[in-house]
């Protein structure tokens, strides 16, 4: 489902050829999309949660010594806390991401309900004293996504970033809801594309290849 006016119009479309176009498209789309999700409904989106939640299970199993990364959730995001402890409960690790500073890496700290935790970037709380993991699967929320499961996030690039440079490429996969769907986020070179989007509506896998050339 695209949402209403998510997209630009053709003739837009076609003026999008510089990196500086697409992110400052990429900005006016992102603090729309951030606006509307903080503007819904606080039931809604816990019921989004829920049903997101049983998306990802399916899509995680087998859980037993699998290390899932999941996030804090910040701004209105789907709240998956819940679906810690089934993997704990299934005997799979839990981690956390943590920004060490700007334009580096993410590290992942495990974490379980109980563990200590301490305000990060933004406030957002990151593990105290979690020993460093390598997933084996990565939950990045999403500010917005397309059909060929392209990631809009803060702009940070902080999961691109990690993603590229992990020993091993875990199963990545994108949440979020199901109205933040734009045609395309104009994917550039560093972009990395999800393995599958979850939102509540659905369990969308890559369409097609669309990276923008340099």
């Amino acid at each position: 489902m695209v949402a209403s006016g998510s997209g630009p119009t053709m003739e837009a479309r076609a003026s999008l050829k510089s990196h500086a176009q697409i992110f400052a498209w990429r900005k006016e789309v992102r603090s729309r999309l951030i606006a509307d999700r903080l503007a819904m409904d606080a039931n809604d989106r816990r019921q989004h949660s829920v049903k997101i939640a049983l998306h990802l299970s399916h899509l995680i199993e087998p859980l037993f010594e699998r290390t899932v990364s999941f996030y804090w959730p910040f701004r209105g995001e789907p709240d998956l806390r819940p679906l810690i402890q089934t993997v704990l409960e299934g005997g799979g690790r839990c981690a956390l991401p943590v920004v060490v500073e700007k334009k580096t890496p993410l590290v992942f700290r495990l974490w379980k309900p109980g563990d200590r935790l301490v305000p990060g970037v933004w406030n957002i709380p990151i593990p105290a004293d979690g020993a460093e993991a390598s997933p084996d699967v990565v939950i990045a929320p999403v500010v917005g996504f397309d059909s060929a499961c392209y990631r809009l996030g803060y702009g940070g690039g902080f999961f691109d970033r990690t993603l590229a440079n992990l020993p091993h490429r875990p199963l990545t996969i994108g949440v979020g809801y199901d109205a933040t769907s734009v045609s395309t986020i104009y994917p550039l070179p560093h972009d990395v594309r999800m393995e599958a989007i979850v939102t509540e509506r659905e369990i969308l896998r890559p369409k097609s290849e669309c990276k923008q050339e340099e």
